[in-house]
């Protein structure tokens, strides 16, 4: 696992190993910021369900001004912090252990970040169940991008978020939400 492209360009980062462990693949995070790459810059990102980090490092290396990383694992936060120290970016970024739910609560309605990074354990209904406080935080001209498998059902809608694209990669599902512009129309696309 790798920062693709940046100022921490090529520095390999950490992860925990075991079971409950699933990194976001290099191919998968490079087709998520090849949509969004031209808008990273200058961006508040929230990367929840952090695991290793590997999302918000990546935007602040594309030149996103600040990352928060929350996660409830101990030692997930411990291999953030080291990835942020590996990488030269601690600087812009708030690491908090915590539970999503915990952290987003006294954050509703306040608009705080432009970019939402959700990849929680599969399985479990945690993403359906967190999407609408992640709502509740989000800059309407921004985007919460969830990974899923392939197999699970997600909200057309959540608050004023519509699905916008749609992308499955093997048995990885990579959903976008953003608040529609009027007329505007969905683009669910299939890769691979």
């Amino acid at each position: 696992m790798r920062v693709i492209t940046g100022t921490a360009r090529g520095r390999r980062l950490t992860t925990l190993e075991g079971n409950d462990v699933r990194p976001t693949t290099d191919r998968v995070k490079e087709a998520i910021f090849s949509v969004i790459q031209f808008d990273i810059e200058g961006r508040r990102i929230l990367d929840l369900f952090a695991g290793s980090g590997q999302m918000g490092i990546e935007a602040l290396s594309r030149g996103a001004s600040e990352a928060v990383f929350v996660d409830s694992s101990h030692d997930s936060i411990a291999v953030v912090r080291e990835n942020l120290r590996t990488c030269g970016l601690n600087g812009a970024a708030v690491v908090v252990q915590g539970d999503a739910h915990a952290y987003l609560a006294p954050r509703a309605g306040r608009m705080e970040f432009d970019y939402a990074f959700l990849d929680p354990p599969y399985g479990k209904g945690i993403l359906q169940s967190v999407l609408p406080a992640v709502a509740s935080v989000m800059k309407p001209g921004g985007a919460i991008i969830c990974e899923s498998p392939v197999h699970e059902e997600l909200p057309d809608s959540v608050g004023a978020y519509a699905m916008n694209r749609q992308y499955r990669y093997g048995k990885i599902k990579v959903t976008f939400y953003r608040v529609p512009e009027e007329g505007e129309d969905s683009d669910r696309g299939d890769d691979e």
